[in-house]
């Protein structure tokens, strides 16, 4: 095997872009916990504010389904609006931080 090749540290230009892309992972994970994403079910009846760090910021109940009384359907409003939350901060996550990860499927990194 010839000196200096193969399994080596990795070069300074190497570990510079490792520094880089680090430092834009973490750039972009804290632009996502401010960003809010919405999450709503019932025709708007429900809705859940939840920012891309999957951190629930608020939840908004229409005055009128407490009126209603029907604490199952309510319940499950909640839940939808939730789930959809999810899977919209979810998508900005990976629309955001995909292109950094290469798509690499980090989980919690949006790949």
């Amino acid at each position: 095997m010839a000196k200096g090749k193969g399994f080596g540290l990795p070069g300074k230009g190497m570990m510079d872009q490792i520094q880089r892309l680090q430092k834009q992972l973490e750039e972009a994970q804290a632009s996502l916990a401010e960003e809010v994403v919405e999450g709503s079910a019932g025709g708007g009846a429900v809705k859940i504010l939840m920012t891309g760090a999957n951190e629930c910021k608020g939840v908004e109940i229409a005055p009128d389904m407490l009126v209603e009384g029907d604490v199952e359907m309510l319940q499950d409003l909640v839940m939808l609006a939730i789930n959809q939350a999810i899977r919209e901060s979810q998508d900005l996550a990976t629309r955001r931080l995909g292109p950094l990860t290469g798509g690499l499927g980090i989980p919690g990194l949006g790949g």
